[in-house]
């Protein structure tokens, strides 16, 4: 069984990290990169659905939401940026106090994963938003709406995102002359996927069928990816606790 979890846990990891750390000694492209892997943090990956049945809800009965979209993204980097600054100005202070924290984090991991993939499975329910900022309905169809929207999804920090942006991207930030802009790189990043799934809705002229259609398939994708978190978080406890 261990065999059998240390071959999927390096199927998986194994890619990632060589496309990641091949494009470390290139910081723009290595901190985009990053916030791609970010978009599919479990965090993430509900901000990105979310973001993309409200402006795709709205590109089908109306037309392209782009000031909208602008603004959930530009909320997404402000809140990246500020965060990135903070610890840049800082320095090494924070970033020495954060490692302290490594030991009792990589052990959470696991136990977290294992929550996760049982909530994506369906076992379990949310009933509360995840979002920090509780956007009221009259401001939700506005474009401060749609800023603030950007703002609480992204300040839903979840420990993958937390490994990603603190432990991975801020010692690259530190040590680069240029370092103050990664965080909002890291932050387009993480919302490039919103912006590929508008403009394909938009280039091919998807209709509410097909969008309908393609909610069932993501109800099967997102069962299969949680089993596969259950099993990974399973794995990651064994190893670590």
């Amino acid at each position: 069984m261990f065999d059998l979890f240390n071959q999927l846990s390096s199927m998986l990891s194994g890619p990632l990290h060589e496309l990641a750390y091949g494009f470390k000694h290139f910081p723009i492209i290595f901190a985009f990169f990053l916030g791609l892997v970010g978009a599919v943090a479990p965090c993430q990956l509900t901000s990105n659905v979310s973001a993309i049945t409200i402006y795709g809800n709205k590109l089908l009965v109306d037309k392209v939401p782009l000031r909208h979209v602008f603004l959930f993204i530009l909320g997404k980097i402000v809140v990246f940026t500020i965060l990135g600054n903070i610890i840049w100005a800082v320095g090494q202070e924070v970033h020495r106090s954060l490692v302290q924290l490594f030991p009792i984090l990589r052990k959470a991991i696991g136990p977290l994963l294992i929550v996760i993939g049982l909530f994506m499975i369906g076992l379990f329910r949310l009933n509360k938003s995840l979002g920090v900022i509780k956007i009221p309905n009259k401001l939700r169809d506005s474009y401060i709406g749609s800023f603030l929207l950007g703002v609480s999804f992204t300040l839903a920090f979840c420990p993958t995102m937390f490994v990603l942006f603190i432990l991975t991207l801020m010692p690259v930030v530190l040590t680069t002359s240029y370092g103050v802009i990664l965080p909002s790189v890291f932050g387009i990043g993480t919302s490039f996927p919103l912006l590929l799934v508008i403009f394909l809705m938009w280039y091919l002229g998807v209709s509410g069928a097909v969008l309908k259609k393609s909610r069932r398939v993501g109800a099967v994708v997102q069962k299969v990816a949680g089993v596969l978190l259950l099993f990974i978080g399973i794995f990651d406890t064994l190893i670590y606790w």
